[in-house]
């Protein structure tokens, strides 16, 4: 098997998905993808855990990935988020995302269920062999209640379109033992922003970040710095965005980032319940004006 495909390498955005009056709010989506574009990002991954997926029905999903794939204009990849806790609807969903012009798609494990091995194993490979575009697994079982573990990713390894991995599990260990093991299959990317640089300096191929909602520059170029043998100075990057990325998960996500944007100006203060408004308004402002975002 030879070199399987890279989706991005650097910051690719977890992107909001911004409401107006219950609907999506499709002139501010436009503006979002711009300002990352812009700024930098280098890759946007639409319906996420911070898009809301779970609230995003499927006639949505059919609308929101070609007006997102349009409004990108080949400039840097879509990943659309196309998991959810049964199979046949990951299936649905990631064809319907290769159909409508996704370049890769984000398999979140099966959330409630508590899948076996066995189980979630059998359920990549159907995900997988569904589609032809490339597939990036995502392990974040503070919200799914299952992690992926070695026999897992030893048995999706040879697929040729499972090319890498979003590691939110919030382990150090855990993520550098997936890399050494596994390095050279999969690409790990950081699912949590304070570990971008860890993950960098263990090999790791960058960030799917929330905090590039609202400073996509400096997610990016703190990548980047790292790739061209700057490590100093990618980390007085980090350091300066840690007091915001505490901030962004004080409450769950996608609830501080999409009320920084608000107070930033781009977006509506509006959610899908069960999220709702955030109770930490000064606090977010607090920390948006220390990087002067307010």
């Amino acid at each position: 098997m030879g070199k399987k495909q890279q989706v991005f390498f650097g910051s690719g955005c977890a992107l909001v998905t911004p409401f107006r009056n219950g609907e999506i709010d499709y002139e501010v989506l436009e503006e979002l993808i711009d300002f990352q574009i812009r700024n930098g990002t280098d890759a946007i991954i639409l319906l996420g855990t911070t898009g809301e997926a779970s609230t995003i029905n499927e006639s949505e999903r059919e609308k929101i990935i070609p007006f997102a794939k349009e409004k990108i204009k080949g400039r840097v990849p879509l990943v659309v988020g196309t998991g959810t806790n049964s199979t046949e609807v990951s299936v649905r969903y990631t064809k319907m995302a290769q159909d409508l012009g996704a370049n890769a798609c984000l398999a979140v494990t099966p959330y409630y269920n508590k899948a076996t091995e066995g189980g979630l194993i059998e359920h990549y490979k159907k995900v997988a062999g569904s589609v032809d575009i490339p597939i990036i697994l995502y392990n974040v079982p503070s919200r799914t209640g299952v992690s992926l573990s070695s026999r897992v990713y030893k048995e999706l390894a040879p697929i040729e379109n499972i090319v890498a991995v979003k590691e939110a599990s919030g382990s150090v260990a855990y993520m550098q033992r997936l890399i050494c093991d596994f390095g050279a299959d999969f690409d790990v990317y950081s699912g949590n922003d304070e570990l971008t640089l860890t993950n960098l300096a263990l090999g790791g191929k960058g960030v799917i970040s929330v905090c590039a909602n609202l400073t996509p520059s400096l997610m990016h170029q703190l990548c980047y710095e790292f790739a061209n043998d700057n490590p100093n100075k990618a980390r007085e990057l980090e350091y300066k965005l840690l007091p915001l990325i505490d901030e962004l998960f004080k409450e769950v996500n996608p609830i501080p980032v999409k009320t920084a944007l608000y107070l930033m100006g781009m977006v509506k203060n509006e959610f899908r319940l069960p999220l709702c408004k955030s109770t930490r308004l000064n606090e977010l402002e607090n920390v948006l004006s220390q990087l002067n975002l307010v």
